[in-house]
């Protein structure tokens, strides 16, 4: 005999069975309910309703048995532990002229497919509706039908004879009919493998019939002991995680029955069973409903009631841990519990709702249950904890302080040194190579931006060179030993502003610029030493939300701001002729006209040299200025003369066109991921690839169509900008002594600008939403930052930090995703590749540029600016202040529904908004002004308004638009620990009132 555990099934009259299997309204039509006894279902609905009323305070004993199964299952879940994803089959038993047999009508991971009534394809995904009915019916049927649990078998007929031999013993099932029941059972299912288009076309050519294509063996055969070669080669398995296991549901009529056959079975071990599944899984549940005939589609419903309980998580736990039948029903009637009821009549019982883009975390879902279980859990303690996992990340390990000199920095080289070698492995994927790519040509674009920014603002002492120089050497170094490599260093908007109002110092007072800049430069790396050493990135907890994305608007407005001027100056370089006429075509000319001293002996030895090799000399007049182009008619001193002189046709408009097309290709690639064309491994590929493949797509376009666009130039030779410096800045001789002194004064607050910059960026690019799973290194990376400021002062290259946009461009290059995906689910964002490899190779390479000059001469600027404007974008799209710009634009019925506003007045969120708006056009303007000397004292100002808006808007407003401040984090800790100490007196604190119930959230992952 099995060692399961086993529940027989009582003896069921004919009367009972079909009075739970026909609506109750039937069986009281005839006869008045206050003579009846009430049925067994509306006895289930008035003890879920006695037992959760509101008139008792006593939790139900379902909910009891429920708290005592899965509390050692998230003891176990915190060990690491977790359930294995469960692939469900419903067969169902059909008469055919052929005879009986079963055949897969539905499917469930997630959601339900469906087989569609043509048999030849499955349905969209979707969310199960159910009949109440269904799942009354369910209940009855576990209560009533034969339980086996922890069966130890090793085959599908091992299991029937199981079942079958415990319904003989409880005189559910007459032994005469064992026979005809085993053979029924083991008839071979016919599953509904989904095969390529080719492939049916093919099979239609010689003359198959659709429905038998999807057949897979002949109907009369017995279920198979090992699987079939259609499984194995099943596509849909690549959708399914490894490690699944399988729940077979079969049910149907059998006209030999006089009573229903119900049997529910949970194997010990999960087991093989041939071919009874679609896929080749290992089998863990087993139901099997076969009866008389009944209602309409009666068996059905109650297969997709019980498919639909064990995709629901919370349950499919508890029929992993249940003990006898008693468990299973409490797991039911905590599902019903939870059940939201839709009013027959306000929707369309066919509409197949979508699948949500996020579902809840069954974590969540079971800690509340945890708390409604738990008779001595206050509901406000809940609340705070769900205000905790909104409004505020807690203290991370990294910004915790030792209390001792560089200790901070110890720990992060502890914490990081692990890492080291995963962080060049785990570079080994085809992702890698596309963002290498991507950032390479973003950063060889911002470094000829801000290098010839800075050439023109310091007159060349810094260019382009040294801009090359500076970024691969600064770039490389920050990779190889920084606490966070996948930061991008370069020069950034507030930095060139400085450097600009330093020269503009400097010339004024005759100093030396790259001597004074190197004193500031050597004080600058020691206050960031000090700041390192008493661990002052412990300071980065202030910077909430408020703070990050009124900097990181900044930094995506400069991009965007840069792209566009700079595409609006080529109408300068290359101008329209707005007053064009048709008409007058005949009238546009441009002509070399003769100086008025003639140059006919350097004419002739022109002309002589650019037509001898067509034999075109003898045809030439001498001194005959109209055959010079313009390039020549300027070098030998010439005149153009003409209407059309001025003007450039085409490259203005061509520009635009390579500059938005860029812009929108490398938009609709991104995004193409989601679609619904093409397989998804396609889909993916475009999607990672999307930058590069827009940026090929239009210099391939620019190339065809052969016009002189502006290229890329980066320089071809290794000397300085500027011919009078030199490479590396001697601190004394060309300033007076004290100015080595007076430097720190401006160093103050290039440390505040280096420190909030660096730290910003570090604090957006570490958030938990990114799922980084190797740790941060606030002290580390700006230990680096402080030594790369040595260097850099003394060879006169530029200072970096780390540059918002492109950070952040690198890793959501670097995004990773569930390759397996149940139907109707959204891919899982898993975080990021976390790795050194890709920006090391792209410093490296940026560094080599100069030697690559022949091959990125063909690379148009207009293309390099599209994706200048696309990164700007980009990162300005992933704050949460562009949702909150374009409310202001919406009518409030059409606004989304953000988890927000369900708990904020509309006004508080527009004046949260109109308070930020004014921060950063404030920010704005004075780095564009003379003011620009006070910049980082403004980016340190937000800090301190965003502390004053505490006493405008309440605390439990700032969680869902912003952060908590860490003293008031430490003020509700102290708080809880007091209410957990004395309930009774917590009921009439005031600061509990501040954090009231919220709703449950869905977090939704950034690009």
């Amino acid at each position: 005999m099995s060692k399961a555990r086993t529940v027989g099934a009582s003896e069921v009259c004919l009367t009972e069975r079909m009075e739970s299997l026909i609506p109750q309204a039937e069986v009281n039509s005839n006869s008045s309910g206050a003579d009846r006894e009430p049925s067994s279902r509306n006895s289930v609905v008035i003890c879920q309703a006695v037992r959760r009323s509101i008139f008792t305070s006593s939790i139900s004993s379902a909910a009891e048995r429920v708290s005592l199964m899965l509390k050692p299952e998230e003891e176990e879940e915190e060990e690491g532990a977790t359930c294995p994803v469960l692939f469900i089959q419903l067969s169902e038993l059909f008469s055919t002229p052929e005879g009986l047999e079963w055949r897969q009508t539905a499917r469930w991971i997630k959601f339900e497919e469906k087989v569609e009534d043509g048999g030849e394809r499955w349905s969209k995904p979707h969310v199960t509706t159910l009949s109440l009915h269904s799942l009354f019916e369910l209940r009855t049927c576990i209560k009533k039908g034969a339980v086996l649990l922890d069966l130890e078998a090793h085959s599908f007929k091992q299991i029937l004879e199981k079942v079958i031999e415990t319904q003989i013993e409880n005189h559910a099932l007459r032994p005469e009919l064992l026979k005809q029941l085993m053979y029924v059972l083991l008839l071979k299912p016919q599953h509904h493998i989904t095969k390529s288009q080719l492939k049916m076309v093919a099979e239609m050519s010689v003359g198959s019939c659709s429905d038998k294509a999807n057949r897979c063996s002949d109907p009369s055969g017995e279920v198979s002991e090992v699987p079939l070669k259609e499984q194995l080669k099943n596509h849909f398995k690549k959708k399914i995680p490894a490690g699944t296991e399988v729940a077979n549901i079969l049910v149907g009529e059998a006209s030999f029955l006089e009573k229903p056959f119900i049997a529910f079975v949970r194997l010990q071990e999960s087991v093989l069973l041939g071919s009874l599944a679609e896929v080749a899984f290992p089998s863990r549940f087993l139901f099997i409903l076969l009866g008389p005939r009944a209602k309409v589609k009666a068996y059905h419903e109650i297969g997709r009631a019980v498919a639909t309980l064990l995709t629901d998580e919370l349950f499919q736990r508890v029929a992993r841990k249940a003990r006898d039948t008693e468990d299973l029903i409490a797991g039911i009637d905590e599902f019903l519990d939870e059940l939201t009821v839709l009013p027959p009549g306000k929707w369309d019982p066919t509409t197949r709702i979508t699948p949500p883009k996020c579902l809840p975390s069954p974590q969540k879902r079971i800690s509340l249950h945890f708390r409604e279980w738990n008779p001595h859990c206050h509901g406000n303690v809940s609340a705070i904890e769900d205000r905790h996992v909104h409004g505020h990340q807690h203290v991370s390990e990294e910004l915790k302080r030792t209390g001792r000199l560089f200790g901070g920095l110890v720990k992060d080289i502890q914490r990081k040194a692990p890492w080291y070698c995963s962080d060049f492995y785990d570079a080994l994927n085809i992702q890698c190579f596309s963002a290498i790519l991507y950032i390479f040509l973003a950063t060889v674009t911002n470094a000829i931006t801000f290098g010839g920014m800075l050439g023109d603002a310091t007159e060349n002492m810094q260019g382009v060179l040294e801009s090359f120089l500076g970024t691969a050497f600064a770039g490389a170094f920050f990779c190889l030993f920084s606490g966070q490599p996948l930061t991008i260093l370069s020069s950034t908007g507030p930095v060139l502003v400085f450097e600009r109002l330093l020269f503009s110092f400097s010339k004024d007072y005759s100093l030396d610029y790259l001597e004074f800049r190197l004193w500031i430069g050597l004080w600058v790396a020691f206050f960031g030493l000090i700041l390192v050493a008493t661990e002052a990135s412990y300071l980065v907890q202030y910077f909430t939300r408020f703070t990050e994305e009124g900097f990181c608007a900044l930094i995506s407005f400069i991009f965007i701001y840069d792209a566009v001027k700079k595409m609006l100056s080529l109408v300068e370089h290359y101008p329209v002729n707005w007053n064009y006429k048709i008409s007058d075509v005949t009238l546009y000319s441009c002509t070399c006209s003769v100086p008025e001293r003639d140059n006919s002996s350097l004419l002739n030895k022109t002309l002589f040299s650019a037509f001898s090799s067509f034999g075109e000399q003898s045809d030439l007049e001498s001194g005959n200025w109209s055959l010079l182009t313009k390039k020549e008619c300027v070098q030998l001193g010439g005149h153009l003369v003409g209407s059309s002189c001025n003007f450039v046709p085409n490259i203005t408009f061509m520009s635009f066109i390579l500059f938005l097309g860029t812009f929108l290709c490398s938009m609709a690639m991104k995004n193409f991921k989601s679609s619904r064309y093409f397989p998804t491994a396609l889909r993916r590929l475009v999607g990672d690839f999307s930058i590069i493949l827009a940026i090929l797509i239009f210099c391939g376009i620019d190339a065809a169509l052969g016009l002189e666009t502006p290229k890329l130039i980066v320089p071809s030779t290794i000397k300085p900008t500027n011919p009078a410096r030199g490479w590396v800045v001697f601190p004394f001789g060309a300033n007076p002594w004290w100015i080595c002194l007076a430097s720190s004064v401006p160093a103050i607050l290039v440390i505040i600008l280096i420190f909030m910059d660096q730290q910003i960026t570090a604090v957006i690019l570490n958030r938990k939403e990114y799922k980084l799973q190797k740790g941060a290194g606030f002290h580390l990376d700006f230990f680096c930052v402080s030594l790369l400021m040595i260097f850099t002062s003394v060879m006169g290259l530029p200072w970096y930090v780390s540059a918002t946009v492109i950070s952040l461009a690198h890793m959501d290059s670097l995004k990773k995703e569930s390759t397996t995906c149940a139907p109707g689910e959204q891919p899982k964002f898993l975080g990021i590749r976390e790795q050194r490899v890709t920006g090391l190779i792209v410093f490296i390479l940026t560094g080599l540029s100069v030697f690559l000059a022949p091959i990125l001469k063909f690379i148009p600027m207009p293309v390099l600016y599209g994706i200048f404007l696309y990164m700007g974008v980009a990162a300005l799209s992933s704050i949460q202040l562009t949702d909150r710009l374009q409310l202001l634009l919406m009518p409030a019925k059409h606004q989304p529904d953000f988890i927000y506003l369900r708990h904020v007045p509309l006004r508080q969120v527009h004046l949260f908004t109109f308070i930020q708006i004014l921060c950063l056009a404030v920010l704005w303007t004075i780095k564009s002004t003379a003011a620009a000397i006070i910049f980082p004292l403004m980016l340190l100002a937000l800090v301190g308004i965003r502390k004053a808006m505490e006493y405008i808007f309440s605390l439990h407003h700032l969680a869902w638009l912003d952060d908590i401040m860490p003293e008031k984090d430490r003020k509700e800790e102290e708080e809880k620990l007091k209410r957990k100490q004395d309930q009774d007196e917590s009921d009439s604190d005031d600061s509990e009132r501040m954090y009231q119930e919220k709703g449950p959230e869905i977090n939704i992952s950034v690009n």
